[in-house]
């Protein structure tokens, strides 16, 4: 593969990730959003509203780069089963938000989050025979944040089912 699509190919993958960040701040930006939100009740462990904005912002850094390393590889079976598995974790990542703030359905974007996160352990397996170190700085740090992602939702569908 040239150098010149190896290029396209990884600036494909920061340009997923950017979009999906973007994707889901235009949604969260929508008015009556944060007032929504703020009517539901949270968990125990729910962050304040600022911390997520900085932990997405490197969560979505390290997965624009484990996706621009895998993408700039040349296409092996394997290499192509971890590339067809990160766009899959990518757009069910860029699915949650309009699912959980759009349509306002926590339960539905549960089911996503879930779906999400056996994507990503599959991701995370199929990358650590690759890219050893992309895994621990990009992936490990992302799946923990998707289990306290997942606690975070599936508790507020708990706590909220009866709405």
């Amino acid at each position: 593969m040239s150098d010149a699509r190896r290029s396209r190919r990884g600036l494909g993958a920061i340009l997923g990730v950017a979009a999906a960040a973007a994707g889901g701040g235009l949604v969260q930006a929508r008015p009556g959003t944060k007032e929504w939100f703020a009517t539901l009740r949270k968990p125990p462990l729910q962050p304040p509203d600022q911390v997520f904005g900085p932990v997405w912002s490197v969560l979505y850094a390290g997965l624009a780069a484990n996706g621009l390393r895998l993408f700039r590889r040349d296409g092996t079976d394997e290499v192509r089963a971890a590339r067809r598995l990160w766009v899959a974790q990518l757009a069910l990542n860029g699915a949650w938000t309009p699912l959980f703030f759009g349509l306002r359905r926590p339960l539905p974007a549960l089911a996503d989050l879930v779906a999400l996160d056996a994507t990503t352990v599959a991701l995370r397996r199929s990358t650590a025979r690759l890219d050893e170190s992309s895994r621990h700085w990009a992936l490990d740090p992302y799946l923990a944040w998707l289990a306290f992602a997942t606690y975070l939702n599936a508790s507020i569908v708990w706590l909220n089912r009866e709405r």
